[in-house]
């Protein structure tokens, strides 16, 4: 049996420190183990070291068998319990340095071995109190940030995936919008195209047509210069003495044809001046299409950059998504694993409790065996009694035979040592014996003394 590698305490050190944790032991019960004992301090070590407790064992295992759908949930909650509680307990002996713990220490205690067990639990609470239990502390402080953390987390993601599905709900309820104006954008992007198209050549026809006015308001402004200065030399020309009179009418005449041919083309000029114009006011209301479009195009990039930011955050919220569904996943792969566990444990306990009912049969045909066998010896042991009495009466018969008779040979005797006493005693009065016969009576005497010592007699002297 392992030793462990603590050394063992003696009783009263293990009273005293189990007192100390609050609990109330006797020697008779260390001395006495029973299971009920020994379980509730292994409870308490237990709870000592890694803070579980009996109820916080329990617990879960109720709720797990009360889920179940299984019958004689009792037997299985005290199968499981005792397992659940053996599977720790030897966790903590094997850190304690027992490697042998099994189940017999806990439903069927041994003294020393006890003694044993105790001592390393008690020995390794000492140790973990004064060299672990800073970083045990540590070790819990962050198991409970990480299970807060963890909850955190996990309402983070019910939170996560009710928005999500909330935001999968209104996209497919704005879905057929989304595609209207989808069809519309698209529409208003070729729309804006054609007309991007035709202003810019608006733009090139309206710098024509500006370098054309440019081209004709110098052109009118020469003719004006010209029209001035051929008023000025008419106005001296009538001022100077006509001396050809035919000649002047001529000039007259080509120049009235002139004046009328150049304001038929000023005439001309100033319709299509005023054609320029309407076209130039038509193009500066395109122009302020053109800018509302490019208005309505910032917005809608705006929009599409937005529309963007909102597909990158869904993007990443799938990407979140998929990181728990993956978590979802490997999590329902240990609650699967664990189910299995549970299924096999299940089965052991079957076949276990199959087991308890061979056994229970072969110990009720044992049972039965023996009571054949006993209800045997029985009758056997009454013609034992019988043939008993039977051979007591014999031998009470034999012993008042064998009474009457030593009482008869003990009267004989008596008569016989009186006889003997008579004899002797006549002798000595004679003394005419010879020295033989003397010594045949000495060692006679002697003889008889000794053989009624050996009978236990008393020998009366005459």
């Amino acid at each position: 049996m392992a030793k462990g590698i603590f050394p063992q305490m003696p009783i009263p050190d293990i009273i005293t420190t189990l007192a100390d944790w609050g609990l109330s032991v006797s020697q008779e019960q260390l001395v006495r183990p029973t299971s009920d004992f020994v379980e509730g301090i292994y409870c308490a070590c237990l709870q000592q070291i890694t803070g579980l407790s009996s109820e916080m064992l329990r617990d879960p295992l109720e709720d797990v068998i009360s889920a179940s759908t299984a019958d004689d949930k009792e037997l299985y909650t005290a199968a499981l319990t005792s397992n659940i509680l053996l599977y720790h307990l030897a966790r903590v002996a094997k850190a304690a340095r027992v490697d042998d713990f099994n189940a017999k220490d806990l439903h069927a205690p041994e003294r020393e071995r006890t003694l044993v067990v105790l001592s390393a639990f008690i020995n390794f609470i000492r140790f973990t109190e004064q060299y672990c239990n800073a970083f045990v502390n540590e070790l819990r402080e962050r198991s409970q940030a990480l299970i807060a953390e963890r909850e955190h987390v996990t309402e983070q993601l019910s939170q996560l995936q009710r928005a999500i599905h909330e935001i999968k709900a209104k996209m497919a309820e704005d879905e057929p919008k989304c595609e209207e104006l989808r069809k519309v954008n698209d529409a208003m992007f070729a729309k804006l195209i054609f007309t991007k198209d035709i202003q810019q050549s608006a733009v090139h026809e309206v710098e024509n047509l500006k370098e054309e006015k440019n081209t004709l308001i110098k052109r009118k402004e020469l003719i004006n210069d010209e029209i001035t200065s051929i008023s000025d030399a008419i106005s001296r020309t009538r001022s100077r003495i006509v001396q050809s009179p035919e000649r002047i009418k001529r000039t007259i005449t080509t120049m009235s044809v002139t004046a009328i041919e150049d304001k038929k083309m000023l005439a001309l000029q100033e319709a299509k001046t005023r054609d320029l114009q309407a076209k130039i006011n038509t193009l500066l209301n395109v122009e302020k299409d053109v800018r509302g479009c490019v208005e309505q195009l910032q917005t809608i990039e705006k929009e599409v950059r937005s529309l963007q930011d909102i597909q990158k955050d869904l993007s990443e919220l799938k990407d979140h998504l998929d990181e728990k569904n993956i978590e979802r996943s490997e999590l329902q792969l240990r609650y699967e694993r664990v189910e299995k566990q549970l299924a096999n444990a299940y089965d052991k306990l079957e076949r276990a409790q199959k087991h308890a009912e061979d056994k229970k049969l072969g110990s009720q045909r044992t049972i039965e065996r023996l009571q054949r066998e006993y209800d045997e010896m029985v009758v056997e042991r009454r013609d034992n009694d019988r043939q008993v009495e039977e051979l007591r009466a014999e031998a009470n018969a034999v012993e008042a035979k064998m009474s009457e008779h030593l009482k008869k040979n003990e009267g004989e005797l008596n008569e016989l040592l009186a006889e003997y006493w008579r004899l002797r005693h006549e002798t000595g009065k004679y003394g005419t014996f010879s020295n033989a016969w003397w010594l045949h009576f000495s060692w006679l005497d002697v003889y008889m003394e000794t053989l009624a010592n050996k009978l236990n007699m008393r020998v009366i002297a005459e």
